[in-house]
């Protein structure tokens, strides 16, 4: 007799907000049997507790073990990755007026980061002098006051950083993603494979026996 076929497509990287995991929140999970398939994806793989860490590395092998063991006679395809990082986070978490002063803490601090380091990098430049420079050769003489090349190029700069950031109040300018969504992505992709690595390392993975 064929066995029952169940494809699942496991996640890198899960949050969670109650302590108790189950296989539909880490995969998405395929089989022609709706019964197997229901039984599967109410399978309770974690349950975290208020004592320990708020994250851990489970690996595709005890899922499958798992998945082996509430329905005997199925074979399973794994389609995606071969661990998975949970953190069960609190659902309090990202509400309410301290997210608002952490958001209003960065976007100051970027505002005048960004401000100190441009200001800082023409000062090393000695923009300014490069600019009379360029007026007096063009127009035969010394620039008295602000001159049409800082207003342009002070216009030309932050445009440049509009369409290079591909991003303006609440829009995109196109569909690509922006240089910082790129780099945010990268970084969290190599947070997950660290902590992935360390934990197999230590040990910490839960794993088959």
């Amino acid at each position: 007799m064929a066995k029952e076929i169940v494809y699942m497509k496991l996640e890198r990287n899960i949050e969670v907000q109650s302590p108790e995991v189950f296989l539909t929140d880490v995969a998405s999970v395929r089989c022609k049997d709706n019964v197997v398939s229901a039984k599967i994806k109410a399978i309770k793989i974690h349950r975290f507790n208020a004592s320990e860490q708020k994250r851990c590395v489970i690996s595709v092998l005890k899922i499958i073990e798992m998945m082996e063991k509430e329905c005997p006679g199925i074979m399973v395809e794994s389609l995606g990755e071969t661990d998975v990082l949970l953190e069960w986070i609190s659902v309090n978490k990202h509400k309410g007026w301290q997210q608002w002063l952490k958001a209003a803490l960065v976007a100051l601090v970027s505002f005048f980061g960004t401000a100190f380091t441009i200001m800082a990098y023409h000062n090393d430049i000695e923009i300014a002098r490069v600019f009379g420079q360029i007026h007096t050769i063009v127009m035969g003489q010394e620039p008295q006051g602000v001159s049409v090349l800082e207003v342009a190029y002070s216009v030309g700069l932050g445009l440049g950083i509009i369409v290079f950031f591909n991003h303006i109040g609440g829009r995109n300018l196109t569909k690509d993603p922006t240089p910082i969504e790129v780099a945010l992505r990268k970084y969290e992709q190599d947070v997950d494979m660290t902590l992935i690595d360390t934990a197999d390392r230590e040990g910490k993975i839960i794993d088959v026996d």
